[in-house]
């Protein structure tokens, strides 16, 4: 018969009044796999009021399968590094109420020390008092190909190491109010071209009974190998008619496949995780990514924990 196994022992240290050392250690026994089959991280941070350092490495071998687990990805390394200074004006005549500068990075390799990804990131943030925010940052982006990547239908990027730098800006009104607004915008180097992205998106709440979200994200990209448009539109509603019971709808539309996409689920909870749920799903159109056919569902479950001692 077929048997898989994982092993694994992980870890949390505190030091000091802000600090922390996080880490595992991992390994899996599958028949067929017998190569690098373990996996380990370790990290640190230094939280305070005014500084946030944080220090992660992480290692996956290529035959690294926990079948009972989550994984992404297998056989890479991974870095990640942020440092991020708080500083909260004594005085200010725009009503700033706090400002955040940081530095990111964070890098993916695989065994052959091949650099598949990497990302560098330098933003500052200024919050004001009514909780309005401004973020504006520059990234140095780096895309690694072994081999040709079709990212849209008939345009393929060769293989090769893409560095490029763009421009991330954000902005944000008072997420807290009735209705709050938000826009992103990505502008610069992508692969062998370049690039636009825009991300609005709408909040609307009404009291703690009613909210609402309508997103839309779109990316105008241009390279030799040919030139596209993708759009996303996304609609999210939630109604609560009790702390209990909640109904709720997902709409999604994508361009790229004419696919259309939407999910209704009804729950009622005696506990947390534990009640009725009756979730109803409606796909139109075929989802090249994820595979999907136009289809429609009715789930019902039940869910009740027992408590025998």
């Amino acid at each position: 018969g077929y048997s898989n196994s994982t092993y694994g022992v992980d870890g949390r240290w505190g030091f000091g009044e802000f600090g922390t050392v996080t880490g595992f250690l991992a390994e899996t026994s599958t028949p067929g796999l017998e190569g690098n089959d373990r996996s380990w991280s370790l990290g640190g941070s230094y939280d305070s009021p005014q500084w946030l350092f944080t220090l992660d490495y992480v290692q996956v071998g290529e035959d690294f399968n926990p079948e009972v687990g989550f994984l992404n990805r297998s056989g890479y390394r991974n870095g990640v590094m942020r440092i991020l200074r708080r500083y909260r004006p004594v005085k200010s005549r725009i009503g700033l109420q706090e400002i955040r500068p940081h530095v990111s990075y964070s890098g993916y390799w695989d065994f052959d020390g091949f650099q598949e990804n990497g990302f560098l990131h330098i933003d500052n943030h200024l919050e004001w008092k009514n909780s309005a925010e401004l973020h504006t940052g520059i990234n140095f982006t780096r895309e690694g190909l072994l081999e040709p990547y079709e990212i849209s239908d008939g345009v393929i990027i060769p293989p090769g190491t893409y560095d490029n730098s763009e421009l991330s800006l954000a902005a944000f009104s008072n997420q807290g109010a009735w209705i709050s607004f938000s826009m992103s915008a990505i502008i610069g180097g992508f692969y062998n071209g370049d690039r636009v992205t825009l991300r609005p998106s709408m909040r609307l709440r009404w009291g703690e009974k009613f909210n609402s979200e309508l997103s839309y994200s779109q990316n105008d990209v241009n390279l030799p190998e040919g030139d596209f448009v993708t759009r996303v539109g996304q609609l999210r509603l939630a109604y609560s008619f009790t702390p209990s019971v909640t109904l709720e709808a997902l709409i999604q539309y994508n361009n790229v496949s004419d696919f259309w996409s939407s999910n209704l689920r009804f729950s009622w909870l005696q506990s947390a995780n534990n009640g009725l749920f009756i979730v109803y799903n409606d796909i139109q159109g075929f989802d090249q990514y994820s595979g999907d056919v136009p289809n429609r569902s009715l789930i019902v479950k039940y869910n009740f924990l027992f408590d025998l001692f």
